[in-house]
């Protein structure tokens, strides 16, 4: 049996690599001819370029081999004004989707702790999937006290987005705070996402304010990196000496 000399993640960085210079619609290097070349199995191989074929960044074909896709729809956002994905969608003309739309209400929730609320508030919990061309990319969870919210409130052509939801409303929206990591996926959003455990994803937890600076939303978001793609701009700090 092949002992890699890689580590899992070293392999799939290796890999990223290649299918980035690979021009889309070129096949790349056989299976048994990869792994020769990378020191792997074939079954490390085949479980590393699975991750590939998720994001849509590779596409089998049986009896031909395994061909480098065209470019993938991007969206891509700053992250100094807040918008809804729906949002970002139409500004780039990409073409979404929602599926496994749930809203519930929630009571005795641990979700009452990230809004400030106490634990026996009565919470809306709003969750959906974006797809893109039918291929989960995003996995969004947002939850809100049902004193802002109430689950019957969403209109039967709700297209996903609690925050458009808001401000066509007329809420007095302030500000919104996010944390952005890049994770491993877990078991329960590898499956919501169709993506293999330990697949890399962005995260974001992020919760909206109101004027009085009160926790109107917190929101849990896992978005697959081929398909989103965020930026900030900064300026430049003074030397102070």
């Amino acid at each position: 049996m092949n002992k890699s000399r890689y580590t899992f993640q070293h392999l799939q960085s290796i890999l990223a690599n290649i299918i980035a210079k690979t021009p889309p619609g070129q096949r790349l290097p056989s299976e048994p001819e990869l792994a020769r070349q990378l020191g792997v199995s074939r079954a490390t191989l085949r479980e590393a370029m699975r991750t590939f074929e998720a994001q849509g960044l590779i596409r089998r074909r049986q009896g031909s081999g395994t061909f480098v896709t065209g470019r993938l729809p991007v969206l891509e956002s700053g992250l100094e004004v807040l918008e809804s994905v729906d949002t970002l969608a139409r500004r780039k003309q990409i073409d979404i989707a929602i599926s496994d739309l749930s809203i519930v209400t929630l009571r005795n929730s641990d979700y009452a702790a990230a809004l400030d609320a106490p634990v026996d508030t009565p919470l809306t919990y709003v969750e959906r999937i974006i797809r893109i061309d039918e291929k989960p990319v995003a996995w969004l969870i947002d939850v809100l006290p049902a004193s802002v919210l109430q689950a019957e409130e969403l209109p039967a052509d709700f297209r996903g987005s609690v925050l458009d939801y808001l401000l066509a409303r007329g809420d007095q929206l302030s500000h919104s705070r996010a944390e952005v990591t890049a994770i491993v996926a877990p078991a329960d959003v590898a499956k919501k996402l169709h993506i293999q455990r330990g697949d890399v994803l962005l995260a974001f937890t992020a919760w909206l304010y109101d004027e009085q600076k009160r926790v109107l939303a917190y929101a849990r978001s896992y978005f697959l990196p081929g398909h989103f793609k965020f930026h900030i701009m900064r300026r430049v700090a003074s030397l102070h000496f």
